[in-house]
């Protein structure tokens, strides 16, 4: 497995098992599809500001991303980040995540963040219980934060200091 910044080549395979994410779960809140010029600005967004969206990859193709963005607006949330971590079906339970979110951290500290931020929808046990495996402690629930297919949805914010 390789880790490496997304190149644009690689956007419609993130697109791929991305938008059936939105499509079918509560794993992102959004019911917004990306597209390939939506995906593409996000990332030239994120570039400019000196972060970054990374993809690990095998021979097969992409198995996942790992994003990360300023948790919050304005300049004393500077040092503070959230992150996005994803994964193709096939890559899931077998270290993608471990190795994108280690390769993802590094980069925000690198870049002068102090703590990152996971915000994970409380019916996904499996996303708080990775984030808690490597290192992420939780700090918060928001109930009722969040919508989508027709019901509320609880988030779970948990943190790690880089």
């Amino acid at each position: 497995m390789n880790i490496r910044p997304v190149r644009p080549d690689d956007l419609p395979a993130i697109l791929a098992f991305w938008n059936p994410i939105i499509r079918e779960t509560t794993i992102i809140f959004s019911s917004e599809e990306r597209s390939l010029e939506t995906l593409g600005a996000m990332i030239a967004t994120r570039r400019a500001a000196g972060r970054e969206m990374l993809v690990a990859e095998a021979e097969d193709g992409i198995l996942g991303i790992a994003t990360y963005d300023q948790y919050r607006g304005g300049n004393g949330y500077r040092h503070a980040m959230e992150h996005t971590v994803l994964l193709a079906p096939a890559a899931r339970g077998k270290g993608t995540g471990r190795a994108l979110m280690a390769a993802i951290c590094a980069h925000a500290k690198a870049a002068g963040a102090h703590t990152m931020v996971a915000a994970v929808a409380s019916e996904n046990p499996d996303g708080i219980a990775f984030h808690e495996a490597i290192g992420f402690q939780r700090v918060g629930l928001m109930p009722q934060s969040g919508r989508k297919f027709d019901r509320w949805l609880d988030l779970v914010l948990l943190q790690k200091i880089l």
